[in-house]
């Protein structure tokens, strides 16, 4: 069956998939039938480059199941990519620093124009010094005495209509299975990123494996077999390669990174969560990881898709 449309002949088959792209929102991952990575943030803590704060997508089978931090920014982002929050399985937050966090209060308030009833598991490090666990965390926020959006603190008990928040603690160690389901399973470690408290999220989906390295200074050889084989790696060039100090107990450089990736050889490296530091020199900081890794290596942009 064939359909004419200015002059041009169509099969029935390549018109439905012109109107499925027409009917999608311009920023979608859909596909029908397997995994994508969508990167929603791939910025820093800076307004300065036109990117948001670290946040992630899991596209399993046309749904976004599975979303990995929610960085300032990420509540506009996941509107633009079409995700639904009733179809959201969990949610990992590798820790507490504002860029990695600060947008989860507003997407709660625009779950709460959904649907949804079932509860949403959420996880995130325990607390050490001066950052709260994941509890505290949500407390500090959603507490309906203390916290500083009372208003939505049928998130923490399931009350006023809201789906309830079921949180998970990761302690330092290692890995430790946080939740799954029939198809798709998540488990975490700590990482070290300074004094911080950071958790890598390891998401499998059928025979997909996305390991998100969260912010960390490359310092435990543990990582790289913990991501060994993945199917993606995300890793976060936040700092150039002369960085020191503070910057450098914090953050790998980029040879550091891959060195990492060398180690754990993913089928493709994506690299996020740039600052205008790692972004000066883009082209030199990705040749210095292509010297430890001879894969595949993205580049992340804000709703940028990546498939296995």
């Amino acid at each position: 069956m064939t359909i004419r449309i200015f002059n041009r002949t169509l099969t029935l088959s390549v018109l439905c998939s012109l109107l499925l792209a027409c009917s999608q929102p311009p920023g979608s991952c859909v596909q029908h039938e397997g995994v994508t990575l969508q990167v929603l943030g791939s910025g820093g803590p800076i307004a300065d480059d036109g990117r948001a704060s670290s946040a992630y997508l899991v596209w399993v089978d046309g749904k976004a199941r599975v979303m990995i931090d929610a960085g300032g920014g990420s509540f506009l982002r996941f509107g633009e990519s079409g995700a639904r929050f009733e179809d959201l399985d969990f949610i990992g937050l590798s820790h507490l620093h504002t860029d990695h966090s600060a947008g989860l209060p507003a997407l709660l308030k625009s779950g709460n124009f959904s649907n949804r009833d079932r509860p949403l598991p959420i996880a995130g490090p325990d607390g050490d010094g001066v950052f709260p666990g994941i509890d505290d965390f949500l407390m500090s926020v959603l507490d309906q005495d203390s916290g500083a959006y009372a208003y939505l603190s049928g998130f923490l008990d399931g009350s006023q209509g809201t789906p309830m928040l079921t949180t998970r603690e990761v302690a330092a160690g290692d890995a430790v299975s946080i939740w799954s389901s029939d198809t798709i399973s998540v488990d975490g470690m700590r990482v070290p990123h300074g004094i911080v408290p950071t958790v890598a999220f390891r998401v499998r989906a059928g025979d997909t494996t996305i390991v998100f390295g969260s912010d960390q200074n490359g310092g435990d050889p543990a990582f790289a077999e913990y991501a060994r084989d993945a199917s993606i790696l995300v890793m976060h060039m936040v700092v150039p390669e002369d960085v020191s100090g503070v910057g450098r107990r914090l953050h790998a450089p980029p040879s550091v990174i891959g060195a990492v990736a060398g180690q754990a050889n993913p089928g493709k490296l994506v690299l996020s969560h740039f600052m205008a530091r790692s972004l000066k020199d883009l082209e030199a900081n990705v040749a210095l990881v292509r010297k430890g890794y001879a894969g595949t290596v993205t580049v992340a942009e804000d709703m940028s898709c990546v498939t296995p």
